[in-house]
Parts: C-alpha cells; sequence; structure tokens
C-alpha cells in the first residue's frame, strides 16, 4: 500500500499562537470586545474568551469595566511562557505586530472621530 505524503497545505499551521494573536489585538485596540477579537482572528468566541482569561490569569493582562464597556491593559514587561523564550518581553512581539500594524476587521469597521468644521 502506498503511502499518502501531504502537503504543507493539507497542514495549516501558523508562526503564532492564537494566545499571542488575541494579546496583539487587545494591543491594537485595549478597548476591543471579544467578539471582534475572535473575528479577527478566525476563532470563536468561546476560544478567544477562554483565551482572555488565561492572559489575564498569567497577569499579562487587566481587565477594567467602563461603565459597560470592557477596557484591557497590557503588562509588556511580561516574559515569554516557554523557558527558551523567558529572557525576552512580551514588548518585543507587540511592537513587532502591534505597533503601526493595519487594524484588525474590528477597527477597519469603527466609525471615524467626527471632525470639527474650521474657523
Amino acid at each position: 500500500m502506498a503511502q499518502v505524503r501531504s502537503s504543507p497545505a493539507d497542514k495549516p499551521w501558523t508562526f503564532l499562537t492564537n494566545h499571542a494573536r488575541v494579546l496583539t489585538e487587545i494591543a491594537r485596540d485595549p478597548g476591543t470586545r471579544v467578539r471582534d477579537i475572535a473575528a479577527a482572528i478566525g476563532i470563536t468566541e468561546r476560544a478567544a474568551q477562554n483565551i482572555v482569561t488565561d492572559l489575564e490569569q498569567a497577569g499579562y493582562i487587566t481587565r477594567t469595566r467602563v461603565g459597560r464597556r470592557t477596557r484591557y491593559s497590557i503588562d509588556p514587561t511580561r516574559p515569554f511562557r516557554h523557558p527558551a523564550d523567558a529572557d525576552h518581553r512580551i514588548e518585543g512581539l507587540l511592537s513587532l505586530f502591534a505597533d503601526g500594524h493595519p487594524p484588525g476587521p474590528a477597527q477597519q469597521n469603527a466609525r471615524p472621530a467626527p471632525q470639527g468644521h474650521g474657523p
């Protein structure tokens, strides 16, 4: 019986985990909703909520209620979790993937701030 070889396209994978993707979405927009995070990275809302909880319990993010919304803050001084990477802070990841990066779908659909009329 012949062995079937799979091509790289048959095994989708990425360099960043969903945890890293959630973290960068929060860095891009600290007022984002879990539903918008999920849509931006292509996971379910439940998966996104579980990741947000993981990140909060590990001390990477803090959630604050502002009225009916949640606002997130990130501790960029936290190290990567894997022992091989623990001597690096997540601020490098955030500067690479969140600073100056095009916004996700949630931000693209946001209404622009009203502009004042000149004198």
